[in-house]
């Protein structure tokens, strides 16, 4: 402890450090104490029957990887050659014409995803991730429309630009927020088994997506993204009804403010406006 102190007075050269060297003491104190507390189990975790009642938020975190594969995007890009090619009637020799038209298309509506996650990084902090989630899945379920209505009527530049579209707005909100709900959402103490058990559910869904996709492509044809219209409408009904706002709060007046089985929130949470302190987590 002596060679710690001795440490800090070396890079604090001249200040007082008494204050900071028992902050960190007291930090260390507090992580051996909750390193001696067993967390609770999965179980205890999904019924409610822990300390404080964190159903809501691991339901949240649990929908959010769920709702990332149901979107549509990943048929966007992996199918997207196939779907633009027979939107703009390609021959047999301009599909062996290497690359495409439909495989340039592609390439831009990866390179544009890439840009858009930036872009929705430096958004989410300013207008808050429940509103970033809220506009990115609306949009994305109104993209999805504009693909079918394009492949309805055989217009192949609107179906290109709406895949374009789709990626842009999927990729600023709804493809990134759900990676990081596990961590502003969730107590330490439980954030290993539910980021296991969202991974899990955001594979299988993956897997069901993938599995289904070219079976709905057969079957719907020019519908082909209708259900992805329903799903990603679904999604922005959870952003509106359910999804928690943690937006410069620790985890600690996230977990208090909304504590409970699921319920519906509202833009300010009623247990905010009471005042209610922040939960110790651990």
């Amino acid at each position: 402890m002596e060679e710690s102190q001795a440490a800090l007075q070396r890079l604090r050269t001249g200040l007082d450090i008494s204050l900071e060297f028992e902050d960190l003491v007291a930090v260390l104190d507090t992580r051996a104490a909750n390193a001696a507390i067993s967390p609770p189990t999965l179980w205890q975790v999904l019924t409610g029957k822990t300390e404080v009642d964190l159903r809501h938020l691991v339901f949240c975190v649990l929908f959010l990887m769920m709702s990332q594969q149901w979107s549509g995007a990943k048929g966007v890009m992996f199918y997207s050659t196939e779907i633009l090619s027979s939107t703009f009637h390609l021959t047999t020799s301009e599909k062996q014409h290497i690359p495409s038209i439909a495989q340039l298309l592609t390439l831009g509506i990866g390179a544009i995803g890439a840009i858009a996650v930036i872009v929705g990084m430096n958004i989410l902090d300013k207008a808050g991730r429940r509103t970033v989630l809220i506009v990115s899945s609306l949009s994305t379920s109104i993209c999805a429309a504009l693909i079918v209505i394009g492949s309805k009527l055989d217009l192949g530049p609107l179906v290109a630009t709406a895949m374009y579209l789709f990626n842009l707005v999927f990729q600023s909100g709804a493809g990134f927020i759900p990676y990081l709900s596990a961590s502003e959402l969730l107590p330490y103490s439980v954030l290993g088994s539910i980021s296991g058990l969202a991974a899990s559910v955001n594979c299988l869904t993956l897997f069901i997506v993938s599995f289904t996709f070219p079976i709905l492509d057969k079957a719907l044809g020019s519908y082909l993204f209708t259900p992805f219209i329903a799903t990603n409408f679904i999604t922005f009904l959870f952003g509106v009804f359910l999804m928690p706002e943690a937006k410069g709060k620790p985890v600690s007046q996230v977990v208090a403010e909304y504590q409970g089985p699921i319920h519906l929130v509202s833009a300010v949470s009623p247990r905010c406006r009471k005042k209610t302190p922040p939960l110790p987590v651990v």
